[in-house]
């Protein structure tokens, strides 16, 4: 009697090892798609995210159909600084690409197409004026806490001009990476 049941023990004992290989398996599987899913995510949401470009308001700098990748990192472990080009969510909800011209305390002013902040002319080689008209604005002074904002291509960009200064918490992130879109890289 004792050798009848040891056999259906020793029976049973492939199986088991069976199981537990397969579920073995499956464990692994779903480590190796579910580790880098939860570290893809965590990256998107806490230090990098794609945005497409979708109008001229940043051209030449960025055209339309372009891709940027948004450093979240940037500002939130830092502070944002003239000249960045930063992702940030507009009045309206609507993400935006604009290039930040002026930090809180700034005073900033257009006078004919010329950016002055502080009373002192900007030199801004990323702006083509030849597509600027002239047009004035301010003097302004941008508020604590905030950035005022400008597309560069000055004459079709809705901007700080028409919805004043952001604040630093808009921010998503500074513009580290631009990938150009498929019809500029094969020189359409």
């Amino acid at each position: 009697m004792r050798s009848s049941t040891a056999t259906a023990t020793d029976d049973q004992a492939p199986r088991l090892s069976s199981t537990h290989a397969r579920a073995h398996r499956v464990r692994r599987l779903a480590l190796f798609i579910l580790v880098p899913l939860a570290v893809l995510i965590v990256c998107r949401v806490f230090v990098a995210e794609p945005f497409g470009i979708p109008s001229e308001s940043m051209e030449p700098t960025l055209d339309p159909g372009d891709s940027v990748i948004a450093n979240k990192l940037a500002y939130r472990f830092g502070s944002p600084h003239v000249g960045d080009v930063a992702v940030l969510t507009g009045p309206d909800g609507e993400v935006l690409a604009k290039r930040i011209v002026a930090v809180g305390g700034a005073r900033v002013e257009i006078r004919d197409g010329v950016l002055f902040v502080d009373r002192k002319p900007r030199r801004e080689a990323y702006v083509d004026h030849s597509r600027v008209d002239g047009f004035f604005f301010g003097p302004a002074r941008v508020p604590r806490d905030t950035v005022f904002v400008l597309g560069d291509n000055r004459g079709d960009s809705e901007d700080s001009r028409d919805f004043g200064p952001i604040p630093v918490g808009h921010l998503i992130g500074r513009v580290d990476v631009r990938i150009p879109s498929l019809t500029r890289l094969l020189g359409g």
